[in-house]
């Protein structure tokens, strides 16, 4: 069966949403390393309720972590792409994974600064 866009509006946008449902719910229940930064997504959630942070700080928090959710997905995509275009190792490949897997590190490492210097002026 040949796949066909659907080009109306609404219902095309309908379906994208749900293309893009589908694939975080694959990103959230296969990839190890996104469980793992969802548990600290709801650790970080019920910190934030428990020490009541401001407004700005729940957007700073929200940003980062959709901020390392995304690039690992993005990353998680870019690793599946060059594992299927070349299965053994290979060490362009190995390099284009190194390169996507650095993102996922500058996104987190940012994250980690901006946690920081939320919570750690609560705890002082």
């Amino acid at each position: 069966m040949e796949f066909q866009k659907d080009n109306t509006f609404f219902t095309g946008r309908l379906k994208s949403m749900g293309f893009a449902l589908q694939g975080a719910i694959k990103l959230l229940t296969t990839e190890h390393s996104v469980m793992v930064q969802s548990s600290v997504c709801v650790l970080l959630i019920i910190a934030g309720i428990y020490f009541d942070i401001t407004m700005t700080e729940w957007l700073c928090q929200t940003l980062v972590i959709g901020l390392v959710i995304s690039v690992e997905g993005l990353n998680t995509a870019v690793e599946k792409i060059a594992d299927f275009i070349h299965p053994n190792y290979h060490e362009k490949i190995g390099f284009i994974k190194d390169i996507a897997a650095g993102s996922v590190f500058f996104a987190a490492m940012t994250a980690i600064a901006i946690v920081l210097m939320i919570y750690i002026p609560k705890f002082l």
